[in-house]
């Protein structure tokens, strides 16, 4: 169907409508809404573990020898520290980038190779910890001119933190870094 020939000015309010319904049907099923509501109660759980997680992750990666940034809100000098302060109760996500010092896409890749507790997934969010390598993965076609404009350096590698003991998150991405 092209939403613009079938509903003209309308197309975005009926594509919008339409979609949801055509994927996930009229009704929630009841095991579906249980599976949903108890997401939500536990949601401020995980996400207090997330945070903690992320930032103890980020300033642990800024200590060690082989990274050479770490993009984190939660830092206090990211540009965007005071929007979390003010908007967030202090408590960034649980989404980090980092970019290594030497190696570029090769070592960027071997990194996210050598992960073990890490998914290697481009999913955020989960309550497991995923990781992505995008200058290898999700952003591999793009040419070094492309990869800059999408914000996206060849060193750098994505994580997206869970709910994992640190201790096991950290040392699983210390023995990657060895591997870089």
């Amino acid at each position: 169907m092209v939403y613009t020939e079938a509903l003209g000015p309308a197309a975005y309010i009926g594509r919008a409508r339409v979609v949801p319904l055509r994927n996930t049907g009229a009704a929630i099923s009841p095991f579906n809404a249980f599976l949903t509501l108890q997401g939500i109660e536990t949601l401020p759980l995980r996400m207090d573990r997330i945070c903690e997680n992320t930032l103890a992750i980020a300033k642990h990666l800024q200590k060690h020898p082989k990274v050479g940034w770490v993009q984190y809100a939660g830092l206090p000098e990211h540009p965007d520290h005071a929007l979390v302060k003010k908007y967030m109760s202090g408590r960034a996500s649980g989404i980090l980038s980092f970019g290594l010092k030497q190696g570029g896409r090769e070592a960027g890749a071997r990194v996210l190779d050598a992960l073990q507790l890490f998914t290697r997934l481009v999913n955020i969010g989960d309550a497991k910890s995923l990781a992505t390598h995008p200058a290898s993965t999700t952003h591999r076609q793009l040419s070094p001119d492309e990869l800059a404009k999408a914000g996206v350096s060849e060193e750098m590698l994505r994580l997206s933190i869970g709910i994992e003991h640190i201790d096991d998150l950290i040392e699983d991405l210390d023995r990657a870094l060895a591997a870089a």
